[in-house]
């Protein structure tokens, strides 16, 4: 070989490098998923109106009442938070407190959404700029956070909640309650 051959292998070398860099990512895709800072801290204050007229809105007060409950974050145009609905209900009917909070919705959309696929919900705050979303560590929709009596974020579930699910939580809301 000679002394120039170098300079032809380096640039190939290089190259496959960077393909090999790149098929990794590729195959390992980063994580999409945002963990809340605020779990095992209060919930911030916050008063929102009513986001459906049959439910009354909700405070950060309303979730210091000595009992834990759900603080589902959904919003109508999500299609996750549609497929989650029948868990919702389901917990709801084994005496689960659920509080929603709907972001960025218009009430006739939550009005048709909660028409369509049922109302859990013992009240609904409307967070039209997701103040209270991204106070709470939120960062996108569906999210569930079980918040115990005292107003402490004490879990925090990232998507929609499967019929899998459903037993954690209520397992998560015990704990919470102890």
């Amino acid at each position: 070989m000679t002394r120039g051959g170098w300079k032809f292998w380096l640039p190939l070398a290089l190259f496959a490098f960077f393909v090999a860099l790149v098929g990794t990512q590729l195959l390992s895709p980063a994580q999409r998923e945002v963990e809340s800072a605020m779990i095992g801290k209060p919930l911030p204050q916050f008063v929102l109106a009513a986001a459906s007229p049959d439910r009354p809105g909700v405070a950060a007060v309303d979730l210091k009442d000595g009992k834990p409950r759900l603080l589902n974050i959904w919003a109508s145009w999500c299609i996750p938070c549609a497929a989650e609905a029948p868990q919702l209900e389901a917990l709801q009917k084994q005496g689960v407190d659920i509080v929603g909070v709907a972001i960025r919705d218009r009430p006739e959309d939550v009005a048709a959404f909660l028409a369509r696929y049922g109302n859990p919900y013992s009240r609904i705050g409307a967070d039209n700029l997701s103040e209270v979303q991204l106070g709470i560590g939120s960062s996108g929709v569906p999210e569930t956070f079980i918040v115990d009596g005292k107003g402490v974020i004490r879990y925090q579930h990232i998507g929609d909640i499967r019929p899998e699910h459903v037993p954690m939580l209520l397992e998560k809301l015990r704990e919470a309650g102890a």
